[in-house]
């Protein structure tokens, strides 16, 4: 049988872009080569996409702080409506053949919100991971907390500014939420932006620094809890992995801590709880999936109190595939390997696009 051709797009116009490039490399190397042909699809700081070629895909593969995407010499353009030769090489003018899959490894805005998600439904490619709603409600914090409030959910209390609100009320934030607070840009992950704020000082410069990354930002009180992780699979009937344990060895779980600095946090994988837990643990996770209309993979993050309430925090749904990431991890103490876990979601975005073509376009 011949291959699978799986495009695996990566880097991005966003301030995840690095993590992306960490992500990616983890996947290109773990995927099953004895079953997918890889295209691999590099995208700029500023958007443009690259067939990547060159064997040495990223610059300072070692380095977390250097890491740069090898930029090619031929940039990419879909074309809109085929069913095949959906990639055009545009210094040649030429098509590159069928992509029977994307794996978009986009962490961030213009990747993970469902912009991307957009155009490769247009372009009639299948692809890994939420599909359009289920991304684009998944990056914003705002909305993703109404729905899971909505359906029952437990969430931390939040507030909601836009740049246009220029007077933050200091003295009402902490009346209602409490002191200290969460400062974040609203469509944006990682940690990127992110600030903790224990007096005024504090929460005017952590109110600047988030919107440096956002029009929107929200303001959440302070869980004093557990920092659990959990992994979802799966499309109509998705599955919960064991949950584990983020320990920050300074106030929470930073940028460095995730991706550049191995000591910044523990992972406890799995977290230590009775299999009650774990199972209440599990079934909020895959409920906050379903409410979020999630497709093939997802992490959700959650604080477990010391009465054992959960309180979901977010949900990523294109979670990191770097060598220290949990959504990977969590899956295999659960059974699940690196390259089958890659497999699983590939058929999974096969199995609903195929679905999807049974679906009438015309009366």
């Amino acid at each position: 049988m011949s291959k699978v051709r799986v495009g695996i797009i990566f880097g991005g116009k966003s301030a995840e872009h690095e993590v992306s490039l960490q992500s990616a490399i983890n996947i290109i190397e773990a995927i099953d080569k004895e079953k997918y042909e890889i295209v691999l699809i590099g995208v700029d700081k500023e958007g443009k996409w690259y067939l990547i070629e060159d064997s040495n895909v990223l610059l300072n593969s070692d380095d977390p702080k250097l890491i740069k995407l090898n930029r090619s010499d031929k940039p990419l353009a879909l074309i809109m409506g085929e069913n095949s030769n959906q990639l055009l090489s545009i210094k040649d003018n030429k098509t590159l053949g069928k992509i029977d899959v994307v794996f978009p490894v986009l962490h961030g805005p213009y990747g993970e919100d469902g912009t991307v998600q957009g155009l490769l439904k247009l372009a009639n490619i299948p692809f890994v991971g939420a599909d359009v709603l289920g991304s684009a409600v998944g990056m914003d914090k705002d909305v993703m907390k109404r729905l899971l409030r909505d359906s029952g959910i437990p969430i931390a209390k939040f507030l909601v500014y836009e740049n246009e609100d220029t007077d933050i009320d200091y003295k009402y934030v902490k009346k209602e939420l409490g002191m200290p607070v969460f400062i974040k840009p609203a469509n944006l992950g990682s940690s990127v932006g992110i600030s903790k704020a224990k007096n005024k000082k504090e929460f005017d410069k952590a109110i600047r620094l988030a919107f440096e990354y956002d029009t929107k930002i929200i303001i959440e009180e302070n869980i004093i809890g557990r920092e659990i992780e959990c992994s979802v699979l799966g499309n109509t009937e998705p599955i919960a992995s064991l949950p584990g344990e983020i320990l920050p060895s300074d106030d929470f779980y930073s940028y460095e801590a995730k991706y550049i600095d191995e000591k910044g946090a523990r992972l406890q994988i799995p977290a230590e709880f009775s299999k009650k837990q774990i199972k209440r643990i599990q079934e909020c996770s895959i409920k906050s999936f379903k409410a979020l209309a999630c497709k093939g993979m997802a992490r959700l993050d959650v604080f477990v109190k010391e009465n054992d309430e959960i309180v979901v925090n977010e949900i990523n749904t294109i979670p990191g595939f770097t060598r220290i990431s949990m959504y990977p991890k969590l899956w295999e103490v659960s059974g699940i390997d690196y390259t089958e876990l890659i497999d699983m979601l590939i058929q999974f975005a096969l199995s609903r696009f195929n679905n999807e073509k049974k679906l009438k376009t015309s009366l």
